[in-house]
């Protein structure tokens, strides 16, 4: 929503798996928020806290609102739950509807559908956000490179 918890932590996780495996010069990777509420700031500190425990860097990250533009520069527009994929559905161009997801559907191994947004809790919440990130993460990765073998 706000663009400073749930898809920092993604774009962070999935931007260094891309860098890992040597793709960072072909797949371009941001985030952001269907409300205005923190545009400009840096995610939060509990987010890059848990980040820089696992070795990924959120720190240069700033919050921007999504915009129709974003249906045609990437081609994924993912969203960390049905409200937010509602909030982008509405804002999408017409056509381009197949680019947004909801990115637990690249989680083949968790159950859930939704990332839950950690900013109303303690520190095991953005815990458990990075792991269920994580899995989503590598599964979207996944799916970007059997696209780019087509």
């Amino acid at each position: 929503m706000g663009n400073i918890c749930r898809s920092p932590t993604a774009h962070g996780v999935f931007e260094a798996m891309v860098e890992k495996v040597g793709l960072a010069d072909i797949i371009s990777v941001d985030s952001a928020g269907t409300h205005a509420y923190h545009v400009g700031k840096p995610p939060d500190s509990r987010a890059q806290q848990e980040a820089r425990f696992r070795g990924v860097d959120l720190s240069y990250q700033r919050a921007r609102q999504a915009e129709p533009q974003d249906f045609h520069r990437f081609d994924y527009v993912l969203a960390m739950d049905r409200e937010n994929y509602n909030n982008l559905a509405a804002i999408c161009p017409e056509g381009l509807e197949d680019r947004l997801h909801l990115f637990m559907d690249f989680a083949q191994e968790r159950n859930e559908d939704e990332v839950p947004d950690p900013y109303y809790g303690g520190p095991e919440g953005f815990k458990y956000v990075f792991d269920m990130v994580e899995v989503a993460a590598a599964g979207l990765l996944e799916s970007v490179r059997m696209r780019l073998q087509e």
